[in-house]
């Protein structure tokens, strides 16, 4: 069964950082481009970041220059580093690993809150 864990989320004052981790199923993720999706009390589910195996990240303009996303290979973990957090980061974040074809495989993980106090 594929599985896909968070952890690191919590509660933080502005400018202040946070850790997410994201462990994933062996048999996923040396194939998977992984993710990190927010969503914001009443707001649509959106892309963080992501990072296939090898190249480069891919990030949404408003993680650019605070949010950096890694993957450890070895460990089947993908990492997001939140720093200078802001209010409006706060919300649900989602680790997800897909295929690079839009037929292949998408899974999700359960969800870790993050809360920004100001």
């Amino acid at each position: 069964q594929v599985q896909l864990r968070e952890s690191g989320g919590g509660s933080v004052q502005v400018g202040g950082s946070l850790r997410l981790s994201c462990a994933a199923s062996q048999s996923i993720f040396s194939r998977a481009i992984m993710g990190w999706h927010r969503q914001a009390p009443g707001k649509q589910r959106e892309l963080v970041a992501e990072i296939p195996q090898f190249g480069s990240a891919n990030y949404a303009d408003s993680a650019k220059g605070r949010f950096t996303i890694s993957r450890d290979n070895a460990k089947n973990t993908v990492y997001l580093q939140l720093n200078s957090l802001e209010p409006e980061d706060t919300g649900v974040y989602f680790c997800r690993a897909r295929e690079l074809s839009p037929f292949g495989f998408r899974f999700w993980g359960q969800g870790t809150q993050v809360t920004v106090n100001s």
